[in-house]
């Protein structure tokens, strides 16, 4: 496995494997997600051009024909509107998108790659070594999408309120790029009870209500899958926080961020008798901020994260 940590291009004849880490953004990249992409490529005309991509994701699980092929026939390719023709794993019937992509490359390369617009270099591949490199291209895979996710560890806030088996935390963060703002912090005692030294405290929903891109969290540092509010529908983000968690949806969310044991024990009632003092507090520090700097809720030193490179 160091091996493969370090190399994420792998040859085989005329063909290149490449694999790589992407996260992609809610309103950004189409939807959030991320995941592993492997490339089969090779050079068409003095450019390295992908003739199959694999979309390896936690939602995502596709692969393209042609992704580069301007002659190939067929739908737009993905979420970034390109070429090619994209088909859908099923991910029941499928499995495991790496898995089911390796198995897949070595039953049927060939036949992909013609139907992909290059017979060609479908009856000049030389099966033997791609055989070979396979393996490597898996494990490469499969490390990228453990290792090279995409987490965050924010700080759990200044103002803490408990509300049954959950706790909210508010706090007024500045980035050093100047963006900021007020966060929520939803957060639960994970691997533990109280009482016990191995208890831990996760952060499984954030939602970051800054001035210039305002953006939330599903589990931070599980999947951390993030959107972006569309700023011209969502004039106050805190607003659209406080509308979900009033109109019930927040056990929805904290199964969505991956910890259905958590939502299933949620005290709706102790929520909504705790709400109340969570709004108060979160206007008076967005109040505080926009006092201070012209910006709701934006503080004037940088509150950086407390760290997960």
């Amino acid at each position: 496995m160091a091996e493969a940590s370090q190399r994420t291009r792998f040859t085989a004849g005329l063909l290149t494997f490449t694999v790589r880490h992407e996260l992609w953004d809610g309103n950004i990249h189409d939807h959030a997600d991320q995941g592993v992409t492997i490339d089969v490529a090779t050079d068409v005309a003095g450019k390295e051009t992908a003739l199959l991509r694999f979309n390896c994701f936690d939602q995502e699980k596709s692969y393209v024909y042609g992704p580069e092929n301007p002659d190939l026939d067929g739908l737009p390719a993905a979420a970034d509107g390109g070429m090619g023709q994209l088909c859908r794993m099923d991910p029941i019937a499928d499995g495991n998108p790496i898995g089911w992509t390796i198995k897949t490359l070595h039953k049927k390369l060939p036949k992909m790659l013609e139907r992909a617009g290059y017979p060609q270099l479908a009856s000049a591949t030389d099966l033997a070594e791609v055989g070979r490199v396979l393996p490597e291209v898996e494990a490469c895979a499969r490390e990228l999408f453990a290792a090279k996710r995409n987490t965050v560890k924010h700080n759990r806030g200044t103002d803490i309120f408990e509300a049954g088996n959950i706790r909210f935390g508010l706090e007024m963060r500045r980035q050093a790029g100047g963006d900021g703002g007020l966060a929520v912090h939803v957060l639960a005692d994970i691997g533990g009870s109280k009482g016990r030294a191995y208890v831990e405290e996760t952060e499984i929903l954030a939602f970051d209500c800054f001035w210039q891109s305002p953006h939330y969290h599903y589990g931070p540092r599980n999947k951390n899958h993030r959107i972006f509010w569309d700023k011209t529908l969502v004039e106050d983000p805190l607003g659209w926080v406080f509308e979900q968690f009033d109109n019930r949806k927040l056990g929805a969310m904290i199964e969505r961020a991956g910890y259905p044991g958590i939502a299933a024990d949620l005290d709706l009632e102790k929520i909504a008798s705790v709400l109340p003092m969570v709004k108060k507090k979160a206007r008076e520090m967005q109040a505080e901020g926009e006092r201070l700097t012209g910006h709701p809720g934006l503080p004037l030193e940088a509150t950086p994260n407390l760290a997960a490179a």
